[in-house]
């Protein structure tokens, strides 16, 4: 029986929305008995386990509390109630330039976001070349990458992620930015990792490329969790029912997110 990759149990995320950025306009607010800020949980009692080697789709529309519960999967984020427990080495991409000194060329970061995921210098030099023939920026390695567009912030970024040797594998929407060849090719790449028996951890809108990527799929809404099982009955649960006008905005906004991640790659 496969061992626990990743628990995440009972787990609560609160985050507080501030009304006002000055003492001047706080004290004017409280004086006029208005709220001068807001907290609200991006997850509520959030449960479920992942095993060892299983590839999961993470989805739900965009304040559902996805791309919160991956910072907690990586360490990024700590939980105000509950525990995130995982096994072994974690890496991938849940943000675009996340790791990145701006000020330093793409080749500089390259082994400033190695050394992050624990390689050493030589370690890092023994993965330099695919690093740099996967991302395929060219010249632009020599620029500081406070000058990259989103899409080289991503391609330098994944390429980093995807050649560290890793045991969980989390990626969020790695395949948003970029030209159909890349995208194409970010897939081939996640499905190899898939297929070497890491745990994967895909958050995506795109119902094609989960169905591709994954075996099994857990769905949010505002911050809780609504479904965790098979594929495609998770995909046809965030639909709604086509014939419900809620669930018909639903569906249109999969789709529309499904053919702009190019998801018939």
């Amino acid at each position: 029986m496969s061992a626990d990759s990743i628990v995440v149990d009972g787990v609560t995320k609160n985050f507080t929305l501030r009304y006002h950025r000055s003492i001047k306009d706080i004290t004017v607010a409280k004086i006029k008995g208005q709220a001068v800020s807001n907290t609200f949980k991006a997850l509520d009692d959030i449960s479920f386990t992942i095993k060892q080697g299983e590839s999961v789709g993470l989805m739900g529309l965009n304040g559902s509390g996805k791309s919160t519960l991956l910072k907690l999967i990586s360490g990024v984020m700590r939980p105000d109630q509950g525990v995130v427990k995982t096994r072994g080495q974690i890496a991938g991409l849940i943000a675009t330039g996340a790791g990145f000194h701006p000020q330093l060329s793409g080749r500089e970061n390259i082994f400033l976001n190695a050394a992050i995921y624990g390689l050493s210098e030589d370690e890092t030099a023994a993965i330099y070349d695919d690093v740099v023939r996967f991302a395929e920026l060219g010249d632009h390695l020599n620029s500081p990458v406070g000058n990259y567009s989103s899409g080289q912030y991503s391609r330098l970024g994944f390429s980093v992620a995807v050649h560290i040797d890793s045991d969980i594998f989390l990626a969020d929407e790695v395949l948003a930015v970029g030209d159909k060849p890349f995208k194409k090719k970010c897939m081939e790449k996640m499905e190899e990792i898939r297929d070497s028996g890491r745990t994967v951890v895909y958050v995506s809108h795109a119902a094609g490329s989960v169905k591709r990527m994954c075996d099994r799929v857990i769905c949010l809404e505002k911050g809780r969790l609504v479904f965790d099982g098979d594929v495609d009955e998770g995909i046809e649960y965030l639909h709604y029912g086509e014939d419900d006008a809620k669930g018909s905005a639903k569906l249109k906004q999969l789709e529309a997110a499904d053919s702009a991640l190019g998801a018939e790659v």
